[in-house]
């Protein structure tokens, strides 16, 4: 008979799905810097790169403070969402469009990660995981820093340049 899944198996099996995440935003991002046009956006994008670095070294602790090893299951949720903004890049390449975008895609992955985080939060807080908590919750706030800066350059120039354009 197999064994009865728990919180606490739903909860590694989360993290290492956020791991992988994690793991491939940190290939994408150098390729959207490369992609974007705005100096504000390639900047911000670098920024995102090298907290996602720190994003990953959280959850090498985290798995730590569980007694687990660091590893990742492959996330289709993450890829799928990488595969739109790859495809964003490719078609709106050069055009006034592709900050907009960019910011759009970059969104998606913001978003995603902040469902994962604030449940993997959640959950470590039911299961007693206070120093896992804390890890979680600090990721989950750079997160939602991102997002609230994708908005801010959306809404301030990308937007507008891209509907502009003749």
């Amino acid at each position: 008979m197999a064994k009865e899944k728990t919180l606490e198996d739903l909860f590694y099996d989360t993290l290492k799905d956020i791991y992988f995440a994690e793991r491939q935003i940190l290939r994408a991002l150098p390729k959207m810097a490369r992609a974007a046009q705005s100096t504000e956006l390639k900047a911000g994008f670098e920024k995102h790169r090298e907290e996602t670095e720190g994003h990953v070294e959280r959850l090498q602790q985290v798995f730590e403070l569980i007694g687990k090893r660091a590893q990742g299951k492959t996330c289709e949720a993450i890829q799928g969402i990488i595969a739109e903004g790859e495809e964003i890049m490719e078609e709106f390449k050069g055009t006034p469009a592709i900050d907009a975008g960019l910011i759009s895609s970059a969104q998606a992955v913001e978003h995603y990660e902040i469902a994962r985080y604030g449940t993997l939060k959640t959950w470590a807080h039911t299961l007693g995981f206070k120093e896992a908590v804390t890890l979680l919750d600090q990721t989950l706030q750079e997160e939602g820093k991102t997002d609230k800066l994708l908005s801010q350059l959306a809404t301030t120039a990308a937007n507008q340049k891209a509907s502009r354009a003749a």
